[in-house]
């Protein structure tokens, strides 16, 4: 099944990504070969078991560092800041007229100095293990994304890491500006250090581009459609998977690697190019009359606009098409 991507209730030519998610809970998609052999049916796009594993491995070690980060920050409001010296305690004894109770005139409490020199280290411990765990975090969503549809799901997967580094600096950058025993030059100085490493850890959490299900889907239903089957190529050192193997782009001296959509994913291939028509040209395969308005489509669903409607490709010569797909039934 390829996740119903064409279905009957759509525009002519295709279906909307946002619209896939429902034909793929409801109906199956017919796919024959073009030459009436018997088709291999596709699932919608999944991650590998592989990168699933990996996936939840990046993820268990980034919520260690999180919470180790957490628990710092603990340390830092509930005993660190709490630290004080006492200068002049050979005061003299006073009474409070107005309480009746004694003082120590003439003692005054300072932040001292190891604990302010520790309060830094302590800053910047927090902000490295938010990065570590955000850069994890973010490594494992592009090997097992969340739904674009599922819009709660999918923000705070996504941005979690940025969520967490407010956490783990916020409460403790706040209590040192209110903290009545640091001097002037040291709250300064501690405020500003903490709020530098609190926006650079916020920012480097920020997933300015996520990934989606939607994103891979459209992707590997391109490349079915083109190629007939869920096959593509790259390399080590590229950045995104091919639809044959003759390109230039991957003639690098790298051994070139031929898999699944979800193996390329898996290998760190965030996508399909953009050059797929020019691609099959180089080597000799058909190339759909529509193809510049596939490749729109592409750029703006890898872009992150689900309800941008992914065109069938339309042929030539009706044989030209490696593989017929049938429109799904429309669901009731």
């Amino acid at each position: 099944m390829l996740g119903g991507i064409w279905a009957a209730e759509a525009p002519a030519g295709g279906i909307t990504v946002a619209e896939n998610n429902e034909a793929e809970k409801n109906e199956s998609v017919e796919r024959r070969p073009a030459d009436g052999t018997a088709g291999e049916p596709a699932a919608g796009w999944k991650p590998t078991a592989a990168a699933k594993t990996k996936a939840t491995t990046f993820r268990w070690i980034a919520a260690a560092l999180w919470a180790v980060a957490i628990a710092a920050e603990a340390v830092g409001i509930f005993w660190l800041l709490r630290q004080r010296v006492y200068v002049g305690e050979d005061g003299t004894l006073m009474r409070d007229p107005d309480t009746g109770l004694l003082e120590e005139q003439g003692v005054t409490a300072q932040f001292p100095q190891w604990a302010f020199i520790t309060l830094l280290v302590l800053l910047v411990v927090i902000a490295a293990l938010a990065i570590t765990g955000s850069i994890l975090w973010k490594k494992a969503n592009r090997l097992d994304p969340a739904r674009k549809s599922e819009t709660v799901r999918f923000f705070v997967q996504n941005q979690l890491g940025a969520i967490i580094a407010i956490v783990a600096f916020l409460p403790l950058i706040i209590l040192i500006f209110l903290n009545k025993d640091m001097d002037k030059g040291q709250k300064t100085t501690a405020g500003i250090v903490g709020i530098a490493l609190a926006v650079l850890a916020t920012v480097i959490g920020v997933d300015f581009t996520p990934p989606s299900v939607e994103q891979y889907t459209a992707d590997q239903s391109t490349v079915i459609q083109l190629l007939g089957k869920d096959e593509v190529v790259w390399v080590d050192g590229g950045a995104v998977y091919h639809v044959c193997d003759e390109v230039s782009d991957i003639q690098t001296g790298s051994e070139k690697r031929t898999g699944t959509t979800a193996e390329a994913v898996e290998a760190g291939k965030s996508r399909l190019t953009l050059k797929f028509a020019s691609e099959l040209r180089t080597c000799g395969l058909a190339v759909p009359e529509n193809a510049d308005d596939i490749e729109s489509a592409l750029r703006e669903i890898q872009a992150g606009q689900v309800d941008t409607l992914l065109p069938a490709p339309v042929w030539a010569d009706p044989a030209d098409a490696p593989i017929e797909v049938e429109d799904a039934a429309p669901s009731e």
